[in-house]
């Protein structure tokens, strides 16, 4: 099979599996929302497509990324800050969606444009400096305490350890996208590892939900993050052949 071929069905095989999986999982919500509840919950399930879109098309470094990911993080950080209207949690998560993610899609937008990204062309992709490699990992590490030492103080589990599991899977979650989030703005290579941490802190998290109130629904998003995980390791290894192929033509 051609490597063109693989990757078109590739691409289609986490689209339909990501698809199916937010599909389920609005239907199972469904049963269990009141009429108002349910608008939202659709409008919800539209903006997780639009995150799935991103997702793929992020991974052939298509421009076009930008504004799907741009209505997913729209939709997102809205509906956060109505949960916290509602009296539950999301205030956090909103802000840092809207204030945060909202800005870096049109920065991205825009560095992407100045690497020779448009309608028919990808992105070209660059790699960080071993300086700057440093420099994200320390900045990652020291980010990563100091919002465990943040959050470790809402934490309302009844867990009484050193060190408690489910904030730090949480914290890796939160650092991972916004590290992440920057990298992908600015067509760095690295941003894969992040999205990688993103969906493997995000299985565990379902993975321990299986078999509480939320089993119904997490063997769901358990192969969501699953597929996620497939393609931040296709998205890798395409930006390593794009970033091959410049390298090339360049010599």
């Amino acid at each position: 099979m051609k490597r063109e071929t693989y990757n078109k069905y590739f691409s289609i095989f986490i689209l339909a599996g990501m698809t199916i999986a937010v599909v389920l999982t609005t239907i199972f919500k469904l049963n269990d929302t009141t009429a108002g509840g349910k608008i939202l919950l659709l409008v919800s399930a539209f903006g997780s497509i639009m995150g799935v879109m991103s997702a793929v098309t992020s991974a052939s470094g298509k421009i076009i990324t930008f504004l799907f990911s741009l209505l997913d993080v729209l939709i997102y950080g809205a509906m956060c800050f109505v949960n916290w209207r509602n009296g539950g949690a999301g205030l956090g998560n909103g802000i840092l969606h809207l204030l945060y993610f909202v800005p870096m899609q049109f920065i991205g937008f825009s560095q992407w444009r100045k690497r020779g990204a448009n309608s028919s062309h990808s992105v070209t992709p660059r790699v960080l400096s071993k300086r700057n490699r440093i420099l994200y990992g320390v900045l990652f590490a020291v980010g990563s305490v100091v919002a465990y030492l943040i959050l470790v103080r809402f934490d309302k589990s009844l867990a009484d350890s050193f060190i408690k599991v489910a904030v730090v899977l949480d914290v890796l979650t939160i650092m991972c996208n916004i590290f992440g989030q920057i990298l992908l703005s600015t067509a760095y290579v690295e941003q894969w590892i992040f999205w990688m941490g993103v969906n493997v802190s995000s299985i565990f998290i379902w993975a321990q939900a299986m078999g509480t109130e939320s089993s119904s629904f997490a063997l769901i998003y358990l192969v969501k993050y699953g597929l996620y995980l497939l393609n931040s390791i296709h998205g890798f290894r395409l930006w390593l052949r794009m970033l091959q192929s410049k390298t090339l033509q360049n010599e």
